[in-house]
C-alpha cells in the first residue's frame, strides 16, 4: 500500500495539471493555436533555466555516470533500429513509416521525465538526469531527422542536423551548467535565485500546455497504428529496457533517469517536426503524442509501483 500511494503521488499531480490545461482550452481560456507560442517561450526560457540550474547545483563527479550514459545511448539506438525494421516490414504507407518509427523511439524525456524524477527524488538530486538530457535529446533529434528524411526520400545533411542540435537551448543550457562546474564559476546569489525561480515555472507550464494541446476527436482515424505505437512505446520497450537495467544493477537516480528515457510518451515536438519538415502524416504524428500521453498515466503508475516494490529507488 505504501508503494501504491507513492506511485499515485508521483503520477497523479502531474496529470491533474495536464487536465487543467485541457479544460482551460475547452473553456476558451486559451486556444490550441496559442500553445505553440507559449511552448516556444517555455523551450527558450524556462526549460533551459531548469536544466542549467539542476546541473549547476550538482556535484559533477557524481552527476556524470558513464555507465548510465552508455546504456541509455545504446538502448535508444537499438530501439530506433528495431522500430525502423518493424515499419519497413509492417507499414505499407511511406508517409506513415517515419512518423511511426519516431513515435516509438522518441521520448518526451524533458517534459514527462523531469516531473517524475522530482516526485520520486526531490528537487536537489537531478544532476545525472540533466547531464543525460544533454546527451539523449540531441540523439533523439538527430535520429528523428535522419529517419523522417530517409523515408521521405530526402538527403540527410549531418552538418545541418548538428548545427540545429548545437543551437538547441536545452543542450546549450546543460553545457553551460557543466562549464560553470568545471571552471568553478559561481553566479551572484540574486542571479541564482532568479534562475531557480524561472526554472520552477518550466515543469507545470509544460504539463499545462500539453493538456491544452490534447484533442481526442482524431483518435478514431488511426486506431491500429496508435494501438501498436502505444503498446510498444509504453509497455513493451520499458518492459525490456527497464528489466535489463534492473538486472544490470542500475538503482536510485540512475534508474529513475532510465524511466524518463524509455517509459515516457512520445515527444510533443515530434509532431512539430513532421509538420515543419512536411515529411509524413502530421495528423498521425499529433495523435501519437496525444494517445501515448493519455495512456502514460497508467503505464507510469505501473512501472513506478512495480520497481518501487523491488526496492530500485
Amino acid at each position: 500500500m505504501q508503494n501504491f500511494l507513492l506511485s499515485a503521488r508521483a503520477v497523479l499531480p502531474m496529470f491533474l495539471v495536464i487536465a487543467v490545461g485541457y479544460f482551460c482550452r475547452r473553456a476558451g481560456v486559451l486556444s490550441r493555436e496559442d500553445v505553440p507560442r507559449f511552448n516556444r517561450v517555455a523551450f527558450r526560457v524556462f526549460l533551459p533555466c531548469l536544466l542549467f540550474y539542476n546541473v549547476y547545483v550538482s556535484d559533477l563527479s557524481s552527476a556524470v555516470r558513464p555507465r548510465l550514459i552508455v546504456f541509455a545511448v545504446a538502448g535508444v539506438l537499438v530501439v530506433a533500429a528495431l522500430a525502423i525494421a518493424g515499419v519497413l516490414r509492417l507499414e505499407p504507407r511511406l508517409d506513415r513509416r517515419g512518423v511511426i518509427a519516431q513515435g516509438i523511439f522518441r521520448s518526451n524525456y524533458v517534459i514527462m521525465g523531469i516531473p517524475i524524477a522530482q516526485a520520486l527524488l526531490g528537487e536537489g538530486n537531478l544532476g545525472p538526469i540533466a547531464i543525460l538530457i544533454a546527451i539523449v535529446v540531441p540523439l533523439f533529434n538527430f535520429l528523428a531527422v535522419a529517419v523522417l528524411e530517409s523515408f521521405r526520400g530526402g538527403k540527410v545533411r549531418p552538418g545541418t542536423v548538428l548545427l540545429e542540435i548545437a543551437k538547441n537551448p536545452l543542450v546549450v543550457s546543460s553545457l553551460l551548467g557543466i562549464l560553470c562546474l568545471l571552471l568553478k564559476i559561481r553566479l551572484p546569489s540574486v542571479v541564482e535565485s532568479a534562475v531557480s525561480s524561472l526554472g520552477a515555472v518550466a515543469t507545470p507550464l509544460q504539463l499545462f500546455l500539453l493538456g491544452a494541446f490534447f484533442r481526442f476527436d482524431g483518435l478514431r482515424r488511426y486506431q491500429k497504428p496508435l494501438a501498436v505505437v502505444t503498446i510498444i512505446k509504453l509497455f513493451l520497450t520499458p518492459a525490456v529496457m527497464l528489466f535489463l537495467a534492473y538486472m544490470l544493477g542500475f538503482r536510485g537516480v540512475e534508474f529513475v533517469a532510465l524511466i524518463g528515457v524509455f517509459a515516457s510518451p512520445t515527444a510533443v515536438n515530434s509532431f512539430t517536426m513532421v509538420q515543419q519538415m512536411d515529411c509524413g502524416d502530421a495528423e498521425l504524428a499529433g495523435d501519437i503524442v496525444i494517445a501515448t500521453s493519455a495512456v502514460s498515466v497508467v503505464s507510469f503508475f505501473i512501472w513506478i509501483w512495480m520497481f518501487k516494490s523491488l526496492g530500485v529507488f
